[in-house]
């Protein structure tokens, strides 16, 4: 059974509906203003004798048609639709005897006016108010020329009510307008936000894993003359960081694929696709988590370490569970710290610190003493300048504080201080 809510009665009934709902409510307010009703002593309009004759009742009845026609018209055609609208009006008010074209014989037309104000262009919702307007005013300059009384009073009335449905009808139209752009707007947003996070994500795992692997490619080089053992294993740990950080791209990448279901059910995930060996590109492989949070932090120690450079963690208080994204980030920004010292600081070692002493926030940081002479470093290049920023945005995302600079003595210090939300001590 469909949880689809059912669309409410009004809004099933269309504008062409509404419409012709109108015109009989009208024709039953015309009928009610000329006979007695019970509580009066006689009826508020007397009944012109034309309309009690053959030939009034006929143009009754073509005004009731032409408003069914462009009552059906009016989704279709406003413009043809409050032609014969218009029409009928004009046509119904003749056998009323009357000065001015009734109010209730244009109740049909305001309901028009209002639909095609809310959901026409602009330049058509101008047109059909000037064109409503200017049929009242050609109706009285018509009686005047022939020298008949106009009711022009009761014809401003009348303009009146036409003008306050076109302006409901362009309030609600200029509402469903900024209604649209907003959600475009969040919704182009959100992809700008998607498109950052992902870019974040693969900056901090591809710059952290092709570090490794050109640290590890260097060592091989040097030493696999004289030890060839080691780099076996440098080769084997170039190997093992290759296909964890491709398998990430691939999920990464995952993400902004349009493929259908259907198709990924066919083909199934390129990353899981049988190797050589008979085993899949992304399986047991002893990698990071796909979304990885502090209790990983001695897995990337490991991997740091297999480049030459050890990684000391150190746990400060008693861990308590944090929310997903701040788990993510706070591990993002260790890693992408340790990255940097692998890369460009030329130090043997560094420490992380994760400080959960602090019941209110979560303070994580990462210090090296500098480099060391005759410390063999291979340098991936000049970094993208984007790391220091990424770990800033991501800080101000969860409202904490950053700083990265020198340290006193030497080296350098990445601290972020991450608020903890209410509770999250408790859980």
């Amino acid at each position: 059974m469909s949880a689809t809510p059912s669309q409410p009665f009004f809004k099933r009934v269309t504008p062409g509906g509404w419409a012709a709902v109108a015109w009989v409510a009208g024709i039953v307010f015309t009928a009610l203003l000329r006979i007695r009703v019970p509580g009066q002593e006689g009826p508020d309009v007397l009944p012109g004798f034309v309309i009690l004759r053959w030939d009034g009742l006929t143009m009754l009845a073509v005004a009731t048609l032409l408003t069914l026609r462009g009552s059906a018209l009016l989704a279709r055609r406003p413009t043809a639709a409050l032609n014969y609208l218009l029409v009928a009006s004009v046509i119904a008010s003749t056998p009323l005897g009357v000065t001015a074209i009734p109010f209730a014989q244009y109740l049909a037309v305001d309901v028009a006016l209002y639909a095609i104000a809310a959901g026409r262009p602009r330049h058509e919702a101008w047109r059909a108010l000037l064109l409503a307007l200017g049929l009242l005013v050609v109706y009285l300059a018509v009686r005047l020329l022939a020298g008949w009384g106009a009711g022009t009073t009761s014809e401003l009335a009348v303009a009146l009510t036409a003008l306050v449905a076109w302006l409901l009808g362009r309030s609600e139209g200029q509402a469903r307008e900024y209604a649209e752009r907003s959600r475009a707007q969040a919704t182009e947003q959100a992809v700008t936000t998607e498109r950052l996070r992902i870019a974040r994500e693969m900056h901090d795992t591809v710059a952290h894993s092709i570090g490794i692997v050109a640290l590890q490619a260097g060592a091989a080089r040097r030493v696999i003359a004289t030890q060839p053992e080691a780099a076996r294993q440098a080769l084997t740990d170039i190997e093992t960081a290759s296909r964890e950080t491709l398998a990430g791209l691939r999920r990464m990448v995952g993400a902004l694929r349009t493929a259908a279901p259907e198709t990924e059910a066919e083909t199934g995930s390129e990353a899981d696709q049988p190797t050589a060996t008979g085993r899949t590109a992304s399986a047991d492989l002893p990698g990071l988590p796909e979304m990885p949070g502090l209790a990983a932090l001695e897995r990337l120690a490991e991997l740091t370490g297999n480049a030459g450079v050890r990684v000391a963690v150190r746990r400060m208080g008693a861990p308590c569970p944090l929310p997903p994204d701040l788990d993510l980030s706070a591990f993002r920004i260790v890693q992408e710290s340790v990255t940097n010292v692998v890369r460009h600081s030329g130090a043997e070692s560094c420490t992380v610190t994760v400080d959960h002493r602090d019941p209110e926030s979560l303070a994580v940081t990462v210090e090296d003493s500098g480099p060391v002479p005759g410390h063999a470093r291979v340098s991936t290049g000049p970094g993208s300048g984007f790391g220091l920023t990424g770990m800033r945005e991501r800080v101000a995302v969860l409202h904490g504080e950053f700083s990265a600079g020198p340290r006193p003595g030497g080296g350098f210090r990445v601290t972020a201080r991450l608020p903890l939300p209410t509770g999250a001590t408790n859980r």
